[in-house]
């Protein structure tokens, strides 16, 4: 990775350093989600791997005490919390450098759109989806030129979220040619930016992070 994107080795030892002045349930939350990145990082040829491990790590960061919301605007909260962190625009540069690559292609592709699916399931109000997803493309570009993180990320969320209910709800088969291409994409970007998002909530373990959902019990 680069030096911007911290790897489990950084993680940790910054982990090690600071643990004991967390709160017990920060401090957990960010053990769960370092563990999973390492998981990650020894998944070079199964994507789909890789993006499971990495969507688990996303988790175990963000997901907290139980929400009315819905897990999209639980997104949104986070990533909001995040950017009054994020003071050198890590994460907006991260986009940035990426959007030529994975970030665009996966943005192209419409099987990690909601509406297209809605589409193919019969629902009428998603006839349009071809339209929609011309504008969604729009508004993407709008908000990478004006520097919008939390709608570049909630955007880019959207997408991942729809390839993660995919695979843990059976929608795709193990290693198929015909959804490798989201699943490589996919993973590239929770690679580059899940790593810093665990980076950035170490700057402030007193925030509200929330409790989790799963506290260890003896």
């Amino acid at each position: 990775m680069s030096n911007d994107i911290p790897d489990f080795a950084a993680l940790k030892a910054r982990q090690r350093a600071q643990r004991e002045d967390w709160p017990q349930g920060f401090a957990l939350r960010i053990h769960r989600s370092i563990s999973w990145i390492r998981r990650a990082e020894g998944e070079t040829e199964d994507p789909g791997a890789a993006f499971m491990f990495l969507w688990i790590a996303f988790n175990a960061a963000y997901g907290g005490e139980r929400s009315t919301c819905g897990a999209r605007d639980d997104f949104e909260t986070f990533f909001l919390r995040l950017q009054r962190l994020d003071t050198d625009n890590r994460l907006y540069n991260i986009v940035w450098s990426t959007f030529p690559g994975p970030i665009r292609l996966f943005l192209e592709n419409r099987y990690v759109f909601a509406p297209f699916w809605r589409y193919h399931h019969g629902e009428s109000n998603a006839a349009d989806w071809d339209a929609r997803f011309d504008a969604a493309r729009r508004r993407f570009h709008a908000a990478l030129s004006a520097g919008e993180t939390v709608r570049i990320l909630s955007m880019l969320f959207d997408r991942l979220y729809v390839l993660r209910n995919q695979l843990m709800h059976g929608g795709a088969t193990w290693n198929s040619a015909t959804n490798r291409d989201q699943l490589r994409d996919g993973a590239a970007i929770l690679r580059n930016v899940v790593p810093v998002m665990a980076d950035l909530m170490m700057n402030a373990p007193e925030g509200e992070w929330g409790v989790p959902m799963y506290p260890v019990v003896n």
